[in-house]
């Protein structure tokens, strides 16, 4: 529970371990405690948590999310204890990766591990409380089967959960069995409908737009899933609740933001232009939380589409930039028609790699300030790949960016893939790592200098911030002396 000092993007620190500062400092750094109120419910919530809260309440059961500090003093009477995480095991794309390389545990699998561990959990087990799963990172649990065994899971419900929860509750007061596994499929999943407001504020003011992304990536779960818009009305209301709850900052969530009203794949600037100035009726500042970087050069190319939104995010003067998360995956053609055909669309996947420089540019022409995911390590994937890949991130240099190469983790119909959990880095991956590090160092002392955290109630975040950084480049000037001393042996 954190709010990552209402800068969403912070929160990547929290998937890795400490380096380069003492533990306290980096869980101060990435994940602070989040404030709460008398019965230890939290000011914010993950968005996701209060989705199933509010469908329980509204179905008229007794609900509500608690801080994991604060349980203890409602176990005795529960009936039912429900989980959310975004990465349970740290098996997630940014956590496995730091995990990997450093061979530290990321503090959200050290945080997640004190909260299961607690003996009062055991006892209200032992006294019939059942424990329900749930939320982005379910499927980690088919991995530890140990660890059902261990806390004594009833059920996982891997997927949406809206529709599903309100039949698991009833069954856990009406004393019935409990299924032990619930996959929520694309034929399954809640309509409109179905899905409920929040009914308290969301962490850093997140609402979400729509559901479902019509890319079809092969790597990706979401793809699974149908596409369903929020009517502006619905968003509208959740701005509100949040508003009220004091937050004036906020994140448009969806798994591509500018596919909001779109037909197929293909962005529309009037249901965007209408969603963005709705937002920014109610928020000083926004952020996206992912976008894709086709769509960025399609709506540019054919509307103009990034500017005319820029000019409504940045016209009062309240925000600079707009932060985004992008999906660059590889800079190879031949994985790009393999495992994504449809990422480059409307372009073809051979201009893929040209698709992406032309979508920093434009982003970086207009201040938005992107955090490139890469993946690494895919079942089809070659050395000359990542090669590929690098030669696209000596490409984006010129652009301001964090890049995030991350180790392949088997998702949608990758799924039952043998997985990458015995890292072995070769010296393209080792390649890759340098040059995106260099990159990342540049950009992130501009981006702290000029952008990022400013006013003085932040000044102690941008100095950890810069103590880190400091760190991390001796660190790696030694192991690139390391490594240049090897390859002479």
């Amino acid at each position: 529970m954190t709010d990552h000092h209402h800068k969403e993007f912070l929160g990547f620190l929290g998937t890795g371990p400490a380096v380069g500062l003492p533990e306290s400092v980096w869980k101060w750094l990435a994940c602070p405690k989040m404030k709460v109120d008398e019965l230890g419910r939290p000011l914010e919530a993950p968005y996701g948590m209060r989705k199933i809260e509010a469908k329980l309440i509204d179905e008229g059961f007794n609900a509500a999310i608690i801080d994991p500090d604060y349980i203890d003093k409602y176990l005795n009477n529960a009936k039912a204890l429900m989980f959310s995480h975004h990465d349970y095991f740290a098996f997630g794309p940014p956590s496995s990766t730091w995990w990997g390389i450093t061979k530290k545990e990321p503090i959200n699998y050290k945080s997640f591990q004190a909260l299961i561990n607690k003996p009062e959990i055991s006892e209200a087990k032992k006294k019939g409380m059942k424990i329900i799963v749930g939320g982005p990172s379910t499927w980690q649990w088919l991995w530890r089967e140990d660890m059902i065994e261990k806390l004594g899971v009833d059920t996982l419900v891997d997927g949406e959960g809206e529709k599903v929860i309100v039949k698991l509750a009833q069954s856990i007061i009406d004393g019935e069995p409990l299924p032990r596994y619930v996959y929520v499929s694309g034929d399954d999943v809640p309509d409109l409908e179905d899905i409920p407001d929040i009914k308290g504020a969301s962490v850093n003011g997140l609402v979400e737009i729509m559901r479902g992304c019509a890319r079809s990536c092969r790597f990706c779960s979401v793809t699974l899933r149908p596409t369903r818009y929020y009517p502006l009305d619905k968003i509208e209301r959740e701005l509100q609740v949040n508003v009220k709850a004091g937050i004036h900052s906020g994140v448009i969530h969806s798994d591509d933001v500018l596919f909001y009203g779109a037909v197929g794949i293909l962005p529309r600037p009037e249901p965007l232009i209408k969603l963005h100035k709705l937002v920014k009726k109610y928020y000083k500042t926004i952020a996206w939380s992912h976008a894709s970087l086709a769509a960025i050069r399609y709506s540019q190319e054919k509307y103009g589409l990034i500017s005319k939104l820029s000019e409504i995010i940045y016209g009062e003067g309240n925000q600079k930039y707009l932060g985004v998360e992008v999906g660059i995956e590889t800079g190879s053609v031949k994985l790009a028609k393999e495992i994504m055909p449809a990422k480059s669309a409307p372009y073809k996947p051979e201009s893929y790699p040209e698709t992406v420089e032309e979508a920093f540019k434009i982003m970086h022409e207009n201040h938005i300030i992107p955090a490139g995911t890469m993946i690494i390590g895919l079942p089809e994937e070659t050395e000359e790949d990542v090669y590929k890949t690098i030669e696209l991130v000596d490409n984006l240099r010129s652009y301001r960016s964090i890049l995030v190469p991350m180790f392949f983790v088997p998702m949608g119909y990758f799924k039952n893939k043998d997985w990458f959990t015995k890292i072995k880095l070769n010296d393209a991956h080792i390649e890759l790592y340098k040059r995106v590090f260099w990159h990342d160092v540049y950009w992130a002392e501009d981006i702290i200098n000029k952008f990022y955290i400013e006013g003085p109630i932040y000044y102690p975040v941008r100095i950890a911030l810069k103590m880190f950084l400091f760190a991390a480049k001796r660190k790696m000037k030694k192991v690139e002396a390391w490594l240049e001393t090897q390859m002479k042996k």
